[in-house]
């Protein structure tokens, strides 16, 4: 079974660069790596054993779809494994994934260890990121051994994660009119869900997450958020990133207007610093600022409550 790996970029090329000396390391390499390049120039990379094909799309505004598809359709192996730029595959990613398709259809999701601050400054050394990685708290897990089925299609995420090419063509691949940030991932998921295929958690085919700032919720997309929730509800007929929406209504940014959602106010300095992932954690958490406005309104309504009954 021939395997190309599938990715996508836009600048972050010490990133990427660490992504191709990762596949570098892998016992089984792939046939290929397909990038789809979001900017207007392509990169220069690491020499490899394995062919890289830069398709280079431009940067004005190409959805994250399209750059998937794109990769996707060019890629010229039975078994796609989509690894998202500030990934580092395990020396036996490739093989893990080859070996799972050979007699499971449909999605399959390997591990994510999301890596600190500093952990890739002195290069590739596996045992060091294993030593140093964590799983993220809110996202579900792998069995302890081989495969189990995935029953809720909103686990589905792209940054880790393989499929037969004819399963993928049998999606149509993904939603190019979700623009932006948020959505793109869950609705693939659904839209694989209806296709038929199943989704598996896989033990293996671990990805080492590279660390970079970011901030969760997130409210430095919160207009494309909005936009492509309600794109969402219109297409499936239900909603989705509620605990997202949530924290930003909390947060006074947003308030419902009948069916949709309209927007308060543009995020400030509070907003950046409340959501911002600190140096010191591998992984920015939604959960946690979500609890924390939890708590705080819970304390509001109480003093209003004390007011009333006084």
């Amino acid at each position: 079974m021939k395997v190309s790996v599938c990715t996508l970029a836009h600048g972050r090329e010490t990133h990427l660069a660490t992504l191709v000396r990762g596949l570098s390391h892998s016992r089984r390499p792939p046939c290929e790596l397909v990038i789809a390049v979001m900017q207007g120039e392509s990169y220069r990379l690491p020499e490899t054993s394995f062919p890289i094909r830069q398709i280079v799309l431009g940067s004005n505004g190409i959805p994250l779809a399209k750059g998937r598809n794109t990769a996707a359709r060019a890629a010229r192996s039975d078994l796609l494994v989509f690894l998202d730029v500030d990934c580092i595959a395990h020396p036996d990613l490739i093989a893990d994934y080859a070996r799972a398709a050979e007699t499971h259809e449909g999605v399959l999701m390997g591990e994510v260890g999301y890596l600190p601050a500093g952990a890739t400054r002195a290069g590739i050394d596996f045992d060091h990121f294993e030593s140093l990685a964590v799983k993220h708290s809110e996202r579900p897990g792998p069995p302890a051994s081989g495969l189990s089925a995935c029953r809720d299609y909103r686990c589905f995420w792209s940054l880790n994660f393989a499929i037969a090419k004819r399963d993928f063509d049998r999606t149509s691949g993904f939603d190019e009119s979700f623009v932006g940030y948020g959505g793109e991932d869950t609705d693939f998921g659904r839209t694989v869900a209806e296709t038929g295929l199943p989704l598996w958690w896989l033990k293996g085919a671990k990805a080492y997450h590279q660390y970079h700032p970011h901030f969760m919720p997130p409210v430095h997309h919160l207009e494309s958020v909005l936009d492509n929730a309600e794109r969402f509800r219109r297409k499936w007929g239900q909603p989705t990133m509620q605990h997202w929406l949530r924290a930003f209504r909390l947060m006074g940014l947003i308030e419902r207007d009948g069916d949709r959602w309209r927007i308060l106010r543009e995020p400030g300095p509070a907003d950046f610093e409340l959501t911002r992932q600190q140096e010191d954690q591998p992984y920015a958490s939604s959960a946690v600022v979500l609890e924390q406005l939890e708590a705080e309104a819970e304390r509001e309504a109480s003093k209003v409550a004390a007011i009333a009954a006084a």
